[in-house]
């Protein structure tokens, strides 16, 4: 099993757990919730400002957006990924509100702000995949989250 699949298997786990704590707050039901695996390939010498840029700036502007952020993820360096990857998970009520939410937070003037500012010195990010999840019904991680 390749690391990235095992990393994607354990955020799962622990993405159900945290959508389900927040749920009892938040309305963010993790048996009907859309998630949002995303996997950040930073451009070469750029993962420390890209992980600043999440960690002082982009977090926040995601709460802001109304944008659930279950966990965050350093790839180990590996010959398929040498520089690593930021791999996060994302949750939303729907696939409509995660569009509406991304909508709003590009065109956030703060966000907008950042992004120039942090890409100064060029992009830190050279990719970005993104995979849309919905819960089964016999996921073990749904007991985590009652």
């Amino acid at each position: 099993m390749s690391p990235l699949i095992r990393m994607f298997a354990a955020a799962l786990s622990l993405a159900t757990a945290a959508v389900g704590a927040e749920a009892k707050t938040d309305a963010l039901d993790p048996r009907t919730a859309t998630y949002e695996l995303r996997i950040y390939y930073p451009a070469p010498g750029k993962l420390d400002a890209l992980n600043a840029r999440f960690r002082e700036h982009t977090l926040s502007i995601f709460k802001k957006h109304g944008m659930t952020s279950v966990a965050y993820w350093n790839e180990i360096a590996s010959a398929d990924a040498p520089n690593g990857r930021v791999v996060y998970i994302l949750a939303y009520p729907s696939r409509a509100a995660r569009d509406a939410d991304w909508q709003a937070f590009r065109a956030d003037p703060e966000w907008q702000s950042v992004a120039k500012a942090s890409e100064i010195d060029g992009k830190l990010v050279d990719k970005v995949d993104s995979v849309f999840m919905n819960m089964t019904d016999y996921s073990p991680a749904l007991k985590l989250s009652r």
